[in-house]
């Protein structure tokens, strides 16, 4: 069984920062590009942060400069350093991404971790 687990979430004050880690576990062979996404509450889920294998990243305008997605191939682990938080950045983040599982591709995501930033 392959889970995408979440961890580091949590309350801050604005002008804070989290870091989310997201660790693949079971009987993986690797992880392929992978995302974090959020869903504020009202609101439609929307990709935050993507890194490829190779450690291409690409960001939402919304937490450029901010936030830094990273990656622990060895430790089939991503992260997502949050910087100057911000009240419009509560939401709960998902990770979500590719896991090899012997030779099928298969995508896969967390539950889910909360983060509230308060004013």
């Amino acid at each position: 069984q392959v889970q995408l687990v979440e961890s580091g979430g949590g309350l801050v004050q604005a002008g804070g920062s989290l870091r989310l880690s997201c660790a693949a576990s079971g009987s993986i062979s690797s992880i392929g590009e992978m995302n974090w996404y959020r869903q504020a509450p009202g609101k439609q889920r929307e990709v935050v942060a993507s890194i490829t294998r190779a450690g291409s990243t690409n960001y939402a305008d919304s937490v450029k400069g901010r936030f830094t997605i990273s990656r622990d191939n060895a430790k089939n682990t991503v992260y997502l350093q949050m910087n100057s938080l911000k009240p419009e950045d509560t939401a709960v983040y998902y990770c979500n991404g590719d896991v090899w599982v012997g030779l099928r591709l298969k995508n896969y995501w967390g539950q889910g971790t909360q983060v509230t930033v308060s004013s």
